[in-house]
């Protein structure tokens, strides 16, 4: 090859791998929150699984994508492994639509699509039409760079050398299999490895028993992008990963055996090469899913059985920021709105018997909220951090809109703990350490108070859960209705103080702080409803 044509190699490959980027997180964005949808509804059967996971990656140009949707649901409890087996057997058939596109040639209108793309991303409103005009933008950009590589790889149909290469790795499946892995490895697709071969198949430079070991490895190398996804990430994270290596890895070991009768098969299936080798990668996995999908259940269990669940470490932390599902930002951003909530159950928990503090003295209480604080600190920062990490994705408006929501409300929440912890709690002791006590009354007063606030503190965070702006409007309703009902109580106390109610003087600075501490509560949870209502404005 001349230097021409290695730089011209290079940039077509780099063209490929950036086109199929564009087009998968175009169509990502277009539709990925339905497609979770369609995911969660449609997993109650094997064959259902099989015919969403091809689906979903259909659309989304990305086994990978579909793999981190599942892993997701299953760290998060909302599959179990054993669905997710039939939606990654479907997602592996879903993924050869790629091929099988790049198979036509499709390469005369390359052009035309980029122009299409490109005004449809400069010129289209935002939201799913501008997403869509990535992903066309996208497919262009892998088009025309299938059309370079045709013409790079024509002068070497006349060379002696690439011919006994490739006369080798027919001879010797092997290693044609292992360097497909790597290469597919490296691009991180096995798209991109298939559609060099077909390029490569235009050309005449492949044959069709060179180009099987080529399908089989590209096949293999895929799983790397499972494998490095899942360092680092939960046990059910794991699973699903090594679920899908051990899918292609012994799919691969079963056909090795029989490959020319299965190079056969697909020899029968079309006269033209680039078709033959499309059709072997779709076959391939059509076998894979016909294979395992009767024996779902026993694999399930071996694969729990070769990951098992680890100890629990005793250390609290995150349970739902997984790092694997940033990837997906709106898959992220649920994840991140799901830690969210668990920290307003902590804090929710603090609330409620901080009450309990003033009405029994309960010191061992007392210190058990004051610990749980911590908890809701650490969640805090964990959750901004993982946010900021979901914003150095492209996130739509929409997206971006949820994240701020999330933001203001862990923000919210955390407030609403030190509150607890720095003021409430300090009172109580106060209280305590001096022996004192509330007036029935006062202590009524400060009880009915309690009660409004914790109201409002559910119905805050059933707003934020469900982005509710009915329940936000509620909220600030209930807020005017809380401030009125402090001051009646404030102005009760001074009534009391006035008739010199002994109970009531002693603990009059405790009694109005505790009023207003609890006011303060309210206000930082009503904070919750104004970005859910200023996105329904819009």
């Amino acid at each position: 090859m001349t230097t021409i044509s290695i730089l011209s190699f290079f940039g077509a490959v780099m063209l490929i791998l950036y086109g199929m980027r564009l087009a998968g997180e175009g169509l990502q964005r277009a539709a990925g929150a339905k497609l979770r949808s369609f995911l969660l509804s449609a997993t109650n059967n094997r064959l259902k699984s099989v015919g969403v996971g091809a689906t979903i990656t259909a659309l989304l140009q990305s086994s990978s994508a579909t793999t981190v949707m599942l892993v997701g649901f299953v760290g998060s409890g909302l599959l179990g492994l054993a669905e997710t087996m039939g939606v990654i057997l479907g997602a592996d058939i879903g993924t050869t639509l790629t091929v099988q596109i790049i198979a036509f040639k499709v390469y005369d209108y390359a052009i035309a699509l980029v122009g299409v793309g490109i005004l449809a991303t400069y010129f289209g409103r935002k939201g799913p039409g501008k997403d869509l005009g990535q992903a066309l933008l996208g497919f262009g950009f892998v088009f025309f760079a299938l059309k370079i590589l045709i013409e790079t790889f024509e002068p070497l149909t006349r060379s002696p050398l690439w011919t006994d290469m490739l006369l080798g790795l027919s001879r010797d499946p092997f290693a044609g299999i292992i360097i497909s892995a790597l290469l597919t490895a490296l691009f991180q697709s096995s798209a991109a490895t298939l559609g060099l071969s077909l390029t490569a198949a235009h050309a005449g430079l492949l044959t069709l028993d060179a180009a099987m070991p080529i399908v089989l490895g590209a096949n293999i190398g895929t799983t790397v992008s499972a494998i490095i996804s899942s360092i680092g990430a939960t046990v059910d994270a794991k699973r699903v990963a090594l679920a899908h290596i051990l899918f292609k890895v012994i799919g691969v070991v079963i056909v090795i055996p029989f490959l020319g009768f299965f190079t056969g098969i697909v020899g029968h299936s079309t006269g033209e090469l680039p078709r033959q080798i499309a059709n072997a990668h779709t076959f391939f996995n059509i076998a894979i899913a016909v294979i395992f999908l009767p024996f779902i259940g026993p694999f399930t269990r071996f694969i729990k059985y070769l990951l098992p669940e680890s100890a629990p470490s005793g250390r609290f932390g995150p349970k739902y920021l997984d790092p694997i599902v940033l990837t997906s930002p709106s898959l992220a951003l649920v994840q991140a709105a799901r830690e969210s909530l668990r920290s307003a159950d902590i804090v929710n928990e603090m609330l409620r018997k901080s009450i309990e503090v003033f009405e029994k003295n309960d010191t061992g209480l007392l210190e058990y909220i004051e610990d749980k604080d911590d908890d809701v600190d650490l969640l805090d920062r964990e959750i901004k951090l993982y946010l900021t990490k979901i914003g150095r994705e492209t996130l739509s408006e929409e997206q971006a809109k949820r994240e701020l929501e999330i933001l203001m409300f862990s923000d919210n929440i955390e407030n609403i703990g030190d509150v607890i912890d720095k003021n409430l709690m300090d009172l109580a002791r106060k209280k305590v350490g001096s022996g004192l006590s509330f007036s029935k009354e006062g202590m009524s007063e400060i009880e009915a108070l309690h009660r409004k606030v914790v109201e409002n503190f559910e119905m805050g965070v059933a707003a934020f859960a469900g982005s509710d702006p009915e329940l936000a409007q509620k909220l600030l309703t209930h807020k005017a209705k809380l401030s009125e009902l402090e001051r009646e109580l404030r102005q009760a106390h001074i009534n009391r103080l006035h008739k010199g109610l002994k109970e009531s003087i002693d603990t009059s600075a405790i009694h109005l702080d505790v009023l207003t501490n609890l006011k303060r509560i309210n206000s930082y949870i009503t904070n919750v409803a104004y970005p859910i209502l200023e996105r329904e404005k819009d």
